[in-house]
């Protein structure tokens, strides 16, 4: 047979941002965006987004600048997912939770040319700018009101999100890339140091995670997703995207509580959401004041430490439909899911939800998954006992990591993925998490890195060993418990203070929720801290006990 050859009749780029043409086609006069009591239909939405991009190009945006907001579940941040590509820029969504330090990091190592802040952090996101070596421009995000924005707040003279819609144009032609390779967001993950490492992902990887998310959820057209998820968390584990390209409603968040999603999930007729395990904690433990019965089936897609088995069965009483699954933020999205069999129907209730805390099998987005031994890069067998590290390869695999060429080449080392995490292959095929070899803490779906709390914890002059591991919590589903050793002259050192001595230095999220004093700890013969004897330790710690009764236990451990 001759050569075929690609060409733009077959071969146009693979683009997520493709989907919001044909919602506003096939679904224009459907709801696409609930906040409040602000509603837009699919054409109103596409419109809009073009008039963003149309806005950021006419500032001489171009390919390969950085755009950056600060903002929660809101209209504005979804838009951003579509409008920002679509005018050939890189989206970087900032966690909402970080301080003005870790804000200002990220933006000295990402060079944003505009940063969006939404109006409920802009002091935060002014004093990260104080820190930055460069002064990007800055727009506010107000509050939408019936679809309007409220009055600018006189003392600020930033231009306002919906005053920078109306200097676009409607019909602005969306900058296609011109290579699929070509980067459309950038996020960051913490690592085994401080510094903060960008994600780089490109249109064809995040398209790719979009169709995996949509076959592998089996959602069908026209979903209601309520917003649980933070969409700074890994773009929202691609659904932005998503929802355009099925059509469905997306119910926007700016905080969520119990009674907030009850009644949303009431009010709305909720058919899907997203959460880390703390959302399924926070359902399952709603006072039965707050809660409104369901008004049909409600599926739940988790990710994160593995949900507790009593958790998955009680939110499975309420009417919940629970889906395990597993990814990072440099897969994009959720590559693998405990995809579910009919015969463990039968099974007992327990021995299903053990089933269910299994992450489970590649989806469609991953050419492949294994475990390995790093060292040989040989299968470990699978016998549900072997452990390995984690490994994949797929087209939603990062690009790379922004301006680290060394943890790039590391990180695909042997043309896979190395994920860092450790675990195992039952004999069907299905994965299990077993640790974290990076001793990456995961909290309430965020990323802790042990190293960086370690280094805070060490600037304390009466500190003179720290370790940082996680603890099983019931509602976060692990939080950071330090164990110090201090100098004798310490006596007055407690464990109140060395918590409000981190908390003055880290995001709150990161400082330790439990301080435990030993006068040595436990080391190799190198002198390596043996962190898998302290996570014993703190998961044998009981939830009630106060400082006193800590140190007294742990010294008998």
């Amino acid at each position: 047979m001759e050569k075929l050859k690609r060409c733009a009749a077959n071969h146009p780029p693979l683009s997520p941002i493709r989907f919001i043409e044909r919602a506003a086609v096939v679904y224009g006069g459907s709801t696409s965006v609930v906040y409040n009591s602000t509603h837009f239909t699919w054409s109103q939405t596409y419109q809009r987004c073009r008039r963003l991009a149309s806005a950021l190009s006419a500032r001489n945006i171009s390919p390969g600048d950085v755009i950056s907001v600060v903002a929660p579940n809101i209209p504005a941040i979804y838009e951003m997912h579509f409008a920002v590509p679509m005018a050939g820029a890189i989206l970087n969504t900032v966690n909402t939770r970080l301080d003005a330090r870790t804000m200002a990091a990220q933006f000295n190592h990402c060079h944003p040319k505009i940063v969006f802040a939404d109006y409920q952090f802009l002091p935060l996101v002014t004093e990260a700018l104080r820190g930055t070596n460069h002064k990007p421009s800055l727009v506010l995000i107000q509050e939408l009101i019936n679809g309007r924005e409220l009055v600018p707040t006189s003392t600020v003279t930033a231009t306002t999100y919906e005053g920078l819609l109306q200097e676009g144009d409607p019909e602005f032609e969306t900058r296609w890339p011109e290579d699929e390779w070509q980067s459309i967001v950038m996020n960051y993950t913490s690592g085994t140091t401080s510094a903060p490492k960008g994600v780089v992902h490109s249109h064809r990887g995040i398209y790719t995670m979009v169709m995996d998310a949509l076959l592998t959820w089996g959602m069908k057209s026209q979903p209601v997703y309520l917003w649980t998820l933070p969409m700074f968390h890994a773009n929202g584990w691609t659904f932005p995207w998503g929802m355009a390209a099925l059509g469905g409603t997306n119910i926007c968040l700016r905080k969520f509580d119990a009674n907030i999603v009850y009644k949303s999930l009431h009010d709305h007729r909720i058919t899907h959401l997203c959460g880390a395990p703390v959302v399924l904690t926070m359902i399952a433990n709603a006072d039965p004041s707050e809660r409104k019965p369901l008004r049909g089936r409600v599926e739940i897609l988790t990710a994160g430490s593995p949900p507790p088995a009593a958790v998955l069965l009680k939110v499975e009483e309420l009417g919940f439909s629970v889906t395990h699954g597993y990814g990072l933020t440099e897969t994009g999205g959720l590559v693998v899911t405990c995809a579910w069999k009919s015969e463990w129907d039968r099974l007992p209730a327990e021995e299903r939800a053990k089933l269910k805390a299994r992450q489970g099998v590649r989806g469609f987005g991953l050419a492949e998954l294994d475990v390995k031994d790093p060292g040989t890069m040989d299968s470990v067998a699978r016998d549900g006992v072997k452990m390995g590290e984690i490994m994949l390869r797929g087209p939603s695999v990062l690009k790379g990591y922004l301006k680290d060429e060394g943890s790039t080449g590391k990180a695909m080392e042997g043309g896979w993925f190395h994920t860092g995490d450790v675990g195992v292959i039952h004999p069907d095929g299905y994965l299990e998490i077993k640790d974290r070899s990076k001793d990456i803490i995961i909290s309430g779906g965020e990323n802790i890195s042990s190293v960086e709390v370690e280094s805070v914890l060490f600037s304390h002059p009466m500190i003179v060993e720290a370790a940082v591991v996680a603890r099983p919590d019931p509602f976060w589903g692990e939080t950071p418990c330090a164990i110090v050793s201090t100098t004798p002259a310490a006596l007055g050192v407690t464990e109140a203070a060395m918590i409000s001595f981190c908390r003055e230095r880290l995001p709150h999220y990161m400082v330790p929720k439990t301080v435990v004093f030993m006068d040595s700890l436990p080391k190799t013969s190198t002198g390596k801290i043996q962190k898998h004897i302290l996570r014993e330790m703190a998961k044998r710690l009981p939830q009630s006990e106060h400082q006193s009764d800590k140190m007294s236990r742990l010294s008998k451990l």
